[in-house]
Protein backbone atom coordinates (compact mmCIF):
# COMPACT_ATOMS: atom_id res chain seq x y z
CA UNK A 1 0.00 0.00 0.00
CA UNK A 2 2.97 2.31 0.70
CA UNK A 3 3.98 2.38 -2.82
CA UNK A 4 0.39 3.90 -3.71
CA UNK A 5 0.82 6.36 -1.34
CA UNK A 6 4.45 7.52 -2.26
CA UNK A 7 3.09 7.65 -5.79
CA UNK A 8 0.27 9.92 -5.05
CA UNK A 9 2.24 12.01 -2.88
CA UNK A 10 4.68 12.23 -6.05
CA UNK A 11 2.63 12.99 -8.63
CA UNK A 12 0.74 15.85 -7.02
CA UNK A 13 1.84 18.36 -9.64
CA UNK A 14 1.34 16.47 -12.58
CA UNK A 15 -2.23 15.55 -11.64
CA UNK A 16 -3.22 19.18 -10.96
CA UNK A 17 -1.68 19.78 -14.46
CA UNK A 18 -3.78 17.12 -15.57
CA UNK A 19 -7.31 18.56 -13.64
CA UNK A 20 -6.64 21.61 -15.30
CA UNK A 21 -6.26 20.19 -18.79
CA UNK A 22 -9.67 18.05 -18.07
CA UNK A 23 -10.98 21.53 -16.63
CA UNK A 24 -10.73 23.06 -19.69
CA UNK A 25 -12.40 21.55 -21.61
CA UNK A 26 -16.82 23.34 -21.79
CA UNK A 27 -18.59 20.44 -21.81
CA UNK A 28 -21.64 22.13 -21.13
CA UNK A 29 -24.25 19.85 -21.88
CA UNK A 30 -27.39 21.86 -21.42
CA UNK A 31 -26.17 24.06 -24.98
CA UNK A 32 -26.38 23.01 -27.83
CA UNK A 33 -23.60 24.57 -28.91
CA UNK A 34 -21.17 23.20 -26.76
CA UNK A 35 -22.30 19.43 -27.90
CA UNK A 36 -18.52 18.97 -29.74
CA UNK A 37 -17.20 20.22 -27.11
CA UNK A 38 -18.96 17.07 -24.67
CA UNK A 39 -18.35 14.66 -27.24
CA UNK A 40 -14.14 16.09 -27.14
CA UNK A 41 -14.53 15.25 -23.53
CA UNK A 42 -15.45 12.21 -23.54
CA UNK A 43 -12.70 11.27 -26.02
CA UNK A 44 -10.56 12.78 -23.74
CA UNK A 45 -11.73 10.77 -20.72
CA UNK A 46 -11.64 7.87 -23.01
CA UNK A 47 -8.02 8.08 -23.76
CA UNK A 48 -6.54 9.26 -20.19
CA UNK A 49 -8.17 6.46 -18.43
CA UNK A 50 -6.37 4.34 -21.31
CA UNK A 51 -2.99 6.36 -20.48
CA UNK A 52 -3.36 5.24 -17.07
CA UNK A 53 -4.14 1.25 -17.91
CA UNK A 54 -7.64 1.14 -17.91
CA UNK A 55 -9.88 -0.89 -20.77
CA UNK A 56 -11.88 2.64 -21.76
CA UNK A 57 -14.57 2.88 -24.47
CA UNK A 58 -16.86 5.20 -25.26
CA UNK A 59 -20.76 4.42 -25.33
CA UNK A 60 -23.03 6.39 -28.00
CA UNK A 61 -26.44 7.24 -26.72
CA UNK A 62 -29.54 9.37 -27.96
CA UNK A 63 -27.57 12.79 -26.66
CA UNK A 64 -24.20 12.64 -24.97
CA UNK A 65 -21.66 9.70 -25.00
CA UNK A 66 -21.12 7.79 -21.87
CA UNK A 67 -17.84 6.25 -20.86
CA UNK A 68 -16.34 3.44 -19.17
CA UNK A 69 -13.49 1.92 -17.59
CA UNK A 70 -12.18 -1.30 -16.21
CA UNK A 71 -9.06 -2.42 -14.44
CA UNK A 72 -7.76 -5.35 -16.18
CA UNK A 73 -9.71 -8.72 -15.94
CA UNK A 74 -8.31 -11.50 -12.84
CA UNK A 75 -9.17 -15.00 -12.76
CA UNK A 76 -11.24 -16.12 -10.24
CA UNK A 77 -14.52 -14.23 -8.07
CA UNK A 78 -13.49 -10.53 -6.45
CA UNK A 79 -15.61 -8.15 -4.91
CA UNK A 80 -16.41 -5.38 -7.98
CA UNK A 81 -17.58 -2.07 -7.12
CA UNK A 82 -18.39 1.06 -9.53
CA UNK A 83 -17.42 4.58 -9.36
CA UNK A 84 -19.74 6.90 -10.73
CA UNK A 85 -19.43 10.86 -12.22
CA UNK A 86 -20.04 13.12 -14.98
CA UNK A 87 -17.86 14.94 -16.85
CA UNK A 88 -20.75 17.39 -18.09
CA UNK A 89 -20.83 21.23 -16.17
CA UNK A 90 -23.62 23.35 -15.43
CA UNK A 91 -23.29 26.64 -18.01
CA UNK A 92 -21.33 29.47 -16.99
CA UNK A 93 -23.47 32.01 -17.05
CA UNK A 94 -23.42 35.01 -15.98
CA UNK A 95 -19.83 35.18 -16.97
CA UNK A 96 -19.04 39.03 -15.86
CA UNK A 97 -19.28 37.12 -12.13
CA UNK A 98 -16.18 35.33 -12.70
CA UNK A 99 -13.29 36.57 -11.31
CA UNK A 100 -11.17 34.44 -14.21
CA UNK A 101 -12.53 32.68 -17.13
CA UNK A 102 -14.55 29.66 -16.32
CA UNK A 103 -12.56 27.64 -18.57
CA UNK A 104 -9.37 29.00 -17.96
CA UNK A 105 -8.70 26.98 -14.83
CA UNK A 106 -6.86 29.19 -12.27
CA UNK A 107 -4.65 28.49 -8.79
CA UNK A 108 -5.74 31.13 -5.77
CA UNK A 109 -5.15 30.24 -2.38
CA UNK A 110 -4.58 26.38 -2.64
CA UNK A 111 -7.68 25.85 -4.95
CA UNK A 112 -8.51 25.87 -8.86
CA UNK A 113 -11.20 28.15 -10.14
CA UNK A 114 -13.12 26.60 -13.16
CA UNK A 115 -16.38 25.49 -13.91
CA UNK A 116 -16.83 21.87 -13.24
CA UNK A 117 -14.02 22.34 -10.62
CA UNK A 118 -15.69 20.15 -8.41
CA UNK A 119 -19.44 19.34 -10.04
CA UNK A 120 -17.71 16.87 -10.50
CA UNK A 121 -14.81 16.68 -12.59
CA UNK A 122 -12.47 17.23 -9.76
CA UNK A 123 -14.17 14.93 -7.66
CA UNK A 124 -13.88 11.68 -9.75
CA UNK A 125 -10.47 12.76 -11.19
CA UNK A 126 -9.40 11.89 -7.42
CA UNK A 127 -10.32 8.15 -8.09
CA UNK A 128 -9.03 7.99 -11.51
CA UNK A 129 -5.16 8.86 -10.05
CA UNK A 130 -6.16 6.30 -7.07
CA UNK A 131 -6.46 3.57 -9.44
CA UNK A 132 -3.95 4.91 -11.55
CA UNK A 133 -1.08 4.87 -8.54
CA UNK A 134 -1.87 0.78 -8.34
CA UNK A 135 -1.57 0.10 -12.13
CA UNK A 136 1.79 2.20 -12.26
CA UNK A 137 3.52 0.81 -9.03
CA UNK A 138 2.26 -2.66 -9.85
CA UNK A 139 0.80 -3.09 -6.83
CA UNK A 140 -2.96 -5.57 -6.55
CA UNK A 141 -5.95 -4.23 -6.41
CA UNK A 142 -8.09 -6.89 -3.83
CA UNK A 143 -11.13 -5.62 -6.17
CA UNK A 144 -12.30 -5.04 -9.68
CA UNK A 145 -13.49 -1.67 -10.73
CA UNK A 146 -15.71 -0.46 -13.25
CA UNK A 147 -15.73 3.63 -13.81
CA UNK A 148 -19.34 4.93 -15.24
CA UNK A 149 -18.48 8.58 -16.39
CA UNK A 150 -21.50 10.20 -17.98
CA UNK A 151 -22.60 13.51 -20.42
CA UNK A 152 -25.62 13.93 -18.79
CA UNK A 153 -26.00 14.42 -15.27
CA UNK A 154 -26.91 18.17 -15.41
CA UNK A 155 -29.85 17.54 -17.74
CA UNK A 156 -31.15 14.83 -16.12
CA UNK A 157 -29.20 11.72 -16.61
CA UNK A 158 -32.17 9.97 -18.86
CA UNK A 159 -29.03 7.87 -21.56
CA UNK A 160 -27.62 6.91 -18.20
CA UNK A 161 -31.12 5.42 -16.79
CA UNK A 162 -31.50 3.41 -20.24
CA UNK A 163 -27.70 2.37 -20.01
CA UNK A 164 -27.62 0.94 -16.94
CA UNK A 165 -30.86 -1.50 -17.84
CA UNK A 166 -29.33 -2.25 -21.26
CA UNK A 167 -25.80 -3.23 -19.68
CA UNK A 168 -27.27 -4.40 -16.02
CA UNK A 169 -25.29 -8.09 -16.16
CA UNK A 170 -21.72 -6.00 -16.80
CA UNK A 171 -22.34 -3.06 -14.32
CA UNK A 172 -23.71 -5.29 -11.51
CA UNK A 173 -21.50 -5.00 -8.56
CA UNK A 174 -21.51 -5.32 -4.86
CA UNK A 175 -20.91 -1.21 -4.03
CA UNK A 176 -21.44 2.00 -5.86
CA UNK A 177 -18.86 4.55 -4.39
CA UNK A 178 -19.75 8.30 -5.12
CA UNK A 179 -17.76 11.45 -4.79
CA UNK A 180 -20.73 14.52 -5.94
CA UNK A 181 -21.58 15.36 -2.74
CA UNK A 182 -19.86 17.61 0.38
CA UNK A 183 -17.86 17.78 3.72
CA UNK A 184 -18.81 20.71 5.98
CA UNK A 185 -14.87 21.47 6.11
CA UNK A 186 -11.69 20.17 5.83
CA UNK A 187 -11.62 19.04 9.68
CA UNK A 188 -14.76 17.14 8.95
CA UNK A 189 -14.59 14.70 6.41
CA UNK A 190 -18.12 13.00 5.53
CA UNK A 191 -20.31 10.09 4.55
CA UNK A 192 -23.67 11.24 3.05
CA UNK A 193 -25.90 8.33 3.58
CA UNK A 194 -29.29 10.05 2.65
CA UNK A 195 -30.63 12.15 -0.12
CA UNK A 196 -34.22 13.99 -0.19
CA UNK A 197 -36.22 13.09 -3.03
CA UNK A 198 -37.86 15.76 -5.49
CA UNK A 199 -41.70 15.67 -6.33
CA UNK A 200 -42.76 18.80 -8.80
CA UNK A 201 -45.91 19.88 -10.36
CA UNK A 202 -46.94 23.28 -12.03
CA UNK A 203 -50.39 24.86 -11.13
CA UNK A 204 -52.97 27.14 -12.86
CA UNK A 205 -55.85 29.15 -11.72
CA UNK A 206 -57.70 30.13 -15.16
CA UNK A 207 -60.60 32.86 -14.38
CA UNK A 208 -61.60 35.42 -17.38
CA UNK A 209 -60.71 34.64 -20.68
CA UNK A 210 -58.79 37.75 -21.39
CA UNK A 211 -57.22 40.64 -18.80
CA UNK A 212 -59.82 42.68 -17.49
CA UNK A 213 -60.48 46.28 -16.64
CA UNK A 214 -59.94 46.44 -13.06
CA UNK A 215 -62.07 49.19 -12.85
CA UNK A 216 -65.59 48.17 -14.36
CA UNK A 217 -65.03 44.62 -13.97
CA UNK A 218 -63.30 44.15 -10.37
CA UNK A 219 -65.38 43.12 -7.73
CA UNK A 220 -67.64 41.46 -9.85
CA UNK A 221 -65.12 38.13 -11.09
CA UNK A 222 -62.75 35.96 -9.14
CA UNK A 223 -58.96 37.51 -9.29
CA UNK A 224 -56.82 34.34 -10.13
CA UNK A 225 -53.88 35.96 -8.74
CA UNK A 226 -55.62 36.58 -5.47
CA UNK A 227 -57.11 33.11 -5.23
CA UNK A 228 -54.31 31.69 -6.09
CA UNK A 229 -52.22 33.55 -3.20
CA UNK A 230 -55.24 32.48 -1.29
CA UNK A 231 -54.79 28.59 -1.95
CA UNK A 232 -50.90 29.28 -1.29
CA UNK A 233 -51.06 30.50 2.21
CA UNK A 234 -53.40 27.75 3.47
CA UNK A 235 -50.57 25.02 2.51
CA UNK A 236 -47.96 25.94 5.51
CA UNK A 237 -48.85 26.66 9.22
CA UNK A 238 -47.37 28.92 11.42
CA UNK A 239 -45.07 26.58 12.94
CA UNK A 240 -43.56 25.94 9.45
CA UNK A 241 -45.38 22.44 9.31
CA UNK A 242 -47.17 21.42 5.41
CA UNK A 243 -50.94 21.69 5.85
CA UNK A 244 -51.63 18.99 3.22
CA UNK A 245 -53.55 16.14 5.06
CA UNK A 246 -51.36 13.02 5.38
CA UNK A 247 -48.47 14.56 3.83
CA UNK A 248 -46.10 13.44 6.99
CA UNK A 249 -48.09 9.95 7.55
CA UNK A 250 -45.17 8.15 6.06
CA UNK A 251 -41.92 10.14 6.92
CA UNK A 252 -39.56 7.97 9.05
CA UNK A 253 -38.30 9.86 12.41
CA UNK A 254 -34.76 10.68 13.40
CA UNK A 255 -33.44 8.52 15.51
CA UNK A 256 -31.24 9.29 18.69
CA UNK A 257 -28.03 8.07 16.61
CA UNK A 258 -28.72 10.55 14.10
CA UNK A 259 -29.60 13.72 15.77
CA UNK A 260 -26.99 12.90 18.24
CA UNK A 261 -24.49 13.12 14.94
CA UNK A 262 -26.21 16.07 13.71
CA UNK A 263 -25.13 18.15 16.82
CA UNK A 264 -21.34 17.34 16.10
CA UNK A 265 -21.42 19.18 12.26
CA UNK A 266 -20.15 22.91 13.03
CA UNK A 267 -22.80 25.51 12.43
CA UNK A 268 -23.05 29.02 13.45
CA UNK A 269 -27.04 31.04 12.93
CA UNK A 270 -25.11 33.86 12.98
CA UNK A 271 -22.85 32.67 9.70
CA UNK A 272 -25.66 30.94 8.45
CA UNK A 273 -27.31 34.20 7.83
CA UNK A 274 -24.48 35.84 6.42
CA UNK A 275 -23.95 33.15 3.80
CA UNK A 276 -27.71 33.21 3.05
CA UNK A 277 -28.24 37.22 3.45
CA UNK A 278 -31.36 36.82 5.58
CA UNK A 279 -31.97 38.83 9.23
CA UNK A 280 -33.99 35.14 10.09
CA UNK A 281 -34.43 31.47 9.76
CA UNK A 282 -38.18 29.84 9.47
CA UNK A 283 -38.07 26.41 9.47
CA UNK A 284 -40.48 23.63 10.73
CA UNK A 285 -40.52 23.71 14.70
CA UNK A 286 -38.63 21.01 16.85
CA UNK A 287 -35.78 20.91 14.37
CA UNK A 288 -32.58 22.18 13.86
CA UNK A 289 -31.81 24.05 10.59
CA UNK A 290 -29.26 21.74 10.12
CA UNK A 291 -32.21 18.92 10.37
CA UNK A 292 -34.74 21.46 8.64
CA UNK A 293 -32.62 21.59 5.66
CA UNK A 294 -31.69 17.95 4.96
CA UNK A 295 -33.64 15.47 7.12
CA UNK A 296 -37.88 16.52 6.86
CA UNK A 297 -39.84 16.73 4.15
CA UNK A 298 -40.73 20.95 2.23
CA UNK A 299 -43.26 22.60 0.44
CA UNK A 300 -41.26 25.56 -2.06
CA UNK A 301 -42.56 28.02 -4.47
CA UNK A 302 -40.40 28.05 -6.86
CA UNK A 303 -41.65 30.12 -9.32
CA UNK A 304 -44.81 32.50 -9.11
CA UNK A 305 -46.42 34.64 -11.94
CA UNK A 306 -49.67 36.57 -13.12
CA UNK A 307 -50.67 39.65 -14.54
CA UNK A 308 -48.97 42.77 -15.52
CA UNK A 309 -44.90 42.69 -15.24
CA UNK A 310 -43.87 45.85 -16.88
CA UNK A 311 -42.87 49.42 -15.88
CA UNK A 312 -45.48 51.33 -14.29
CA UNK A 313 -49.15 50.21 -13.74
CA UNK A 314 -51.67 48.11 -15.69
CA UNK A 315 -55.07 48.68 -13.92
CA UNK A 316 -56.55 44.90 -14.36
CA UNK A 317 -57.80 41.67 -13.11
CA UNK A 318 -55.04 39.14 -15.24
CA UNK A 319 -57.17 36.02 -17.29
CA UNK A 320 -54.75 33.46 -15.22
CA UNK A 321 -52.11 32.87 -12.22
CA UNK A 322 -49.39 30.25 -12.27
CA UNK A 323 -46.88 28.36 -9.61
CA UNK A 324 -44.34 26.29 -9.84
CA UNK A 325 -44.09 24.03 -6.70
CA UNK A 326 -41.67 21.61 -5.38
CA UNK A 327 -41.52 18.88 -2.41
CA UNK A 328 -38.33 17.87 -1.11
CA UNK A 329 -39.20 14.23 0.19
CA UNK A 330 -37.61 12.24 2.79
CA UNK A 331 -37.15 8.17 3.41
CA UNK A 332 -40.39 6.77 2.87
CA UNK A 333 -42.18 9.31 1.25
CA UNK A 334 -42.82 8.69 -2.69
CA UNK A 335 -42.99 11.63 -5.64
CA UNK A 336 -46.08 10.23 -6.75
CA UNK A 337 -48.21 9.84 -3.00
CA UNK A 338 -46.82 13.14 -2.84
CA UNK A 339 -48.01 14.68 -5.67
CA UNK A 340 -51.78 13.21 -5.09
CA UNK A 341 -52.14 14.84 -1.46
CA UNK A 342 -51.19 17.97 -2.91
CA UNK A 343 -53.57 17.74 -5.98
CA UNK A 344 -56.60 16.67 -3.41
CA UNK A 345 -55.34 19.24 -1.24
CA UNK A 346 -55.24 22.43 -3.98
CA UNK A 347 -58.63 20.99 -5.70
CA UNK A 348 -59.93 21.25 -2.39
CA UNK A 349 -58.87 24.84 -1.94
CA UNK A 350 -59.73 26.31 -5.11
CA UNK A 351 -62.94 28.81 -4.81
CA UNK A 352 -65.48 29.16 -7.34
CA UNK A 353 -64.88 31.71 -10.61
CA UNK A 354 -62.00 29.88 -11.31
CA UNK A 355 -60.43 27.01 -12.92
CA UNK A 356 -57.37 24.65 -11.16
CA UNK A 357 -55.09 23.20 -14.14
CA UNK A 358 -52.12 21.09 -12.79
CA UNK A 359 -49.61 18.98 -14.81
CA UNK A 360 -47.13 17.14 -12.88
CA UNK A 361 -43.42 17.60 -12.87
CA UNK A 362 -40.25 15.60 -12.42
CA UNK A 363 -39.94 13.01 -9.42
CA UNK A 364 -37.23 11.24 -7.77
CA UNK A 365 -37.41 9.17 -4.39
CA UNK A 366 -35.42 9.87 -1.68
CA UNK A 367 -32.56 7.91 -0.72
CA UNK A 368 -31.23 6.20 2.54
CA UNK A 369 -28.49 3.49 3.28
CA UNK A 370 -27.64 2.22 6.97
CA UNK A 371 -24.87 4.55 8.40
CA UNK A 372 -23.78 1.41 10.63
CA UNK A 373 -23.46 -1.25 7.83
CA UNK A 374 -19.60 -2.98 7.54
CA UNK A 375 -19.14 -1.01 4.28
CA UNK A 376 -20.06 2.41 5.62
CA UNK A 377 -18.06 2.06 8.67
CA UNK A 378 -15.32 1.04 6.53
CA UNK A 379 -15.89 4.34 4.39
CA UNK A 380 -15.59 6.27 8.14
CA UNK A 381 -12.32 4.57 8.29
CA UNK A 382 -10.76 5.48 5.50
CA UNK A 383 -12.16 9.49 5.60
CA UNK A 384 -10.45 9.15 9.00
CA UNK A 385 -6.55 8.09 8.00
CA UNK A 386 -6.89 10.36 4.62
CA UNK A 387 -7.81 13.64 6.31
CA UNK A 388 -6.44 13.06 9.91
CA UNK A 389 -9.80 14.36 11.23
CA UNK A 390 -13.22 12.38 12.91
CA UNK A 391 -15.33 11.69 9.74
CA UNK A 392 -18.89 12.88 10.16
CA UNK A 393 -22.20 11.36 8.83
CA UNK A 394 -24.83 13.90 6.93
CA UNK A 395 -28.30 13.33 5.41
CA UNK A 396 -27.98 15.95 1.89
CA UNK A 397 -31.13 18.15 1.06
CA UNK A 398 -30.51 17.71 -2.53
CA UNK A 399 -31.28 15.11 -4.71
CA UNK A 400 -29.06 12.36 -7.05
CA UNK A 401 -31.88 10.51 -9.13
CA UNK A 402 -29.12 8.36 -10.52
CA UNK A 403 -28.81 7.32 -7.22
CA UNK A 404 -32.04 5.56 -6.47
CA UNK A 405 -31.58 4.12 -9.85
CA UNK A 406 -28.35 2.05 -9.03
CA UNK A 407 -30.43 0.48 -6.35
CA UNK A 408 -33.82 -0.20 -8.09
CA UNK A 409 -31.29 -1.69 -11.16
CA UNK A 410 -28.27 -3.12 -10.21
CA UNK A 411 -29.32 -3.66 -6.20
CA UNK A 412 -26.55 -1.86 -5.44
CA UNK A 413 -26.14 0.63 -2.34
CA UNK A 414 -23.95 3.57 -2.90
CA UNK A 415 -21.53 5.24 -0.43
CA UNK A 416 -21.47 9.18 -0.92
CA UNK A 417 -18.28 10.10 -0.10
CA UNK A 418 -18.32 14.07 -0.89
CA UNK A 419 -15.29 16.16 -1.47
CA UNK A 420 -16.49 19.57 -1.76
CA UNK A 421 -16.70 22.38 0.33
CA UNK A 422 -19.36 24.47 1.14
CA UNK A 423 -17.93 27.43 -0.14
CA UNK A 424 -16.79 25.57 -3.86
CA UNK A 425 -19.97 27.83 -5.78
CA UNK A 426 -21.18 24.41 -7.64
CA UNK A 427 -23.74 25.54 -10.47
CA UNK A 428 -22.42 29.75 -9.61
CA UNK A 429 -19.95 31.92 -10.75
CA UNK A 430 -16.31 31.11 -9.55
CA UNK A 431 -17.14 27.93 -8.73
CA UNK A 432 -13.78 26.03 -7.37
CA UNK A 433 -12.38 23.03 -5.93
CA UNK A 434 -9.60 23.21 -2.76
CA UNK A 435 -6.71 20.98 -3.90
CA UNK A 436 -5.94 19.68 0.17
CA UNK A 437 -9.53 17.49 -0.63
CA UNK A 438 -8.30 16.83 -4.32
CA UNK A 439 -5.01 15.18 -2.95
CA UNK A 440 -6.55 14.01 0.07
CA UNK A 441 -9.69 11.96 -2.02
CA UNK A 442 -6.77 10.71 -3.79
CA UNK A 443 -5.34 9.00 -0.66
CA UNK A 444 -8.58 8.50 0.63
CA UNK A 445 -9.66 6.23 -2.40
CA UNK A 446 -6.68 4.58 -2.50
CA UNK A 447 -7.25 3.21 0.70
CA UNK A 448 -10.74 2.37 0.46
CA UNK A 449 -10.60 -0.30 -2.30
CA UNK A 450 -8.17 -2.81 0.35
CA UNK A 451 -10.92 -1.93 3.16
CA UNK A 452 -14.08 -2.40 0.98
CA UNK A 453 -13.09 -5.68 -0.25
CA UNK A 454 -12.45 -6.95 3.46
CA UNK A 455 -16.11 -5.53 4.43
CA UNK A 456 -17.46 -7.24 1.35
CA UNK A 457 -16.24 -10.66 1.91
Amino acid sequence: MQPVLDYLQTHRGRFVDELCEYLRLPSVSAQSKHAKDVRATADWVVNHCRAIGLKAKKHATDFHPIVTATTPKRPGRRPHFLVYGHYDVQPPEPLHEWNSPPFEPTIRNGAVYARGATDNKGQHFAHLKAVEAFLKTGTELPCDLTFVIEGEEEVGSESLMKFLRQKKRELECDTVVVSDTGMPSKKHPALTYALRGVAAMEVTVRGPKADLHSGIYGGSVQNPAMALSQMLATLRDKKGRIAVPGFYDKVQKLSAHERKQFKRLPYSETAYKKLLGVNGLFGEAGFTAIEQRSARPTLEINGLTSGYQGEGSKTIVPAWARVKITCRIVPNQQPGEILLLLKKQLKKLCPPGVRLEIEEGHGAEPYLVSPTGPQARAALGVLREAFGHEPVILREGGSIPIITEFKKVLGADSLLLGLALPDDNLHSPNEKFDLTCFHNGAAMSARLWPALAAASS
